[in-house]
């Protein structure tokens, strides 16, 4: 029987990036979103905070056990160990840290309380880069990126896409009492204005991708960004709130895969320039060491 593909199922736009990738990286990518698409539906799909828990805690023991074991052949019915045991062999093939994972697991973990109430721009990007900036990294590692400049451009990158994720989800947040930010427009535009800072910060570093992986995180990073310009034509909360869910749609993915061609133009000729989001970056190294993931 054959494994469900979380990737094609449930993040369409990066499924459409993901057309442009090689069949094996592409398999890859989505052994990656499956680990994280099952941290997800814990912490957002069970309903008993305590069995959340405990769930996030058998997710992390079995990585501790397994990512240094010599043998880590796994026998079980379980899907979502299954789905673990595929990204800790991914992991060891790819010279993922450990310590990553862990940070991706501690950012889910973190939603796991009766109540969520993030003010600090501190708290706000240090859980943006567990839970997404984590995934940057690792990815950037299944692309064969061997730069440093690139390894913090994939971390804005993840950054820019949680933070887009936030000012999409801002309702959908609240009912489940979860307030990343204020649930008003002033701040939802103020929270994309940080997202398109990382935005750019990531872009320049792209030359350091390998070719043949180029172009697809060009349309992931144009189609997502996309999003969060959606989001501010609605120009008030009152738009906002009636508009349920904001996507980008087919005709659109299209149109700016088109305009991504210009982008890769644009990568070629750019030089590459110093880390744009130092300061940030420090915010989170108070709390979490950049240096020793990256």
């Amino acid at each position: 029987m054959n494994k469900k593909n979380y990737l094609a199922i449930f993040a369409k736009s990066f499924n459409w990036a993901g057309f442009f990738l090689p069949k094996k990286t592409y398999e890859d990518s989505a052994k990656l979103y499956a680990f994280c698409r099952v941290l997800d539906d814990i912490a957002d799909k069970e309903t008993d905070l305590d069995s959340k828990i405990r769930r996030i805690d058998e997710m992390r023991n079995f990585l501790k056990k397994y990512y240094n074991a010599d043998n880590i052949e796994v026998h079980s019915s379980n899907e979502n160990e299954k789905i673990a045991h595929d990204v800790i062999t991914l992991a060891k093939n790819n010279d993922i840290k450990k310590i990553i994972l862990e940070d991706l697991i501690d950012g889910v973990a973190s939603d796991l309380k009766k109540r969520i109430h993030i003010r600090s721009i501190k708290d706000l990007l240090v859980y943006s880069y567990r839970v997404a900036g984590t995934v940057g990294l690792m990815m950037s590692k299944i692309l064969m990126v061997n730069d440093r400049r690139a390894f913090k451009g994939a971390i804005d990158l993840g950054i820019a896409m949680q933070l887009t994720n936030i000012a999409r989800d801002v309702i959908e947040d609240k009912k489940m009492n979860r307030e990343y930010i204020k649930p008003d427009f002033e701040n939802i535009q103020a929270t994309l204005k940080l997202a398109d800072m990382f935005y750019e910060s990531s872009f320049s570093s792209i030359q350091k991708i390998p070719f043949r992986y180029k172009f697809s995180i060009i349309v992931a990073r144009r189609i997502y960004r996309q999003i969060g310009r959606k989001i501010l034509q609605k120009s008030n909360m009152e738009n906002y709130e009636r508009s349920g869910k904001i996507y980008v749609n087919n005709f659109e993915k299209i149109y700016h895969t088109i305009i991504s061609i210009f982008d890769l133009i644009l990568v070629y000729l750019k030089e590459i320039e110093s880390h744009q989001r130092a300061k940030e970056h420090a915010i989170i190294s108070q709390e979490i060491d950049l240096d020793e993931r990256i």
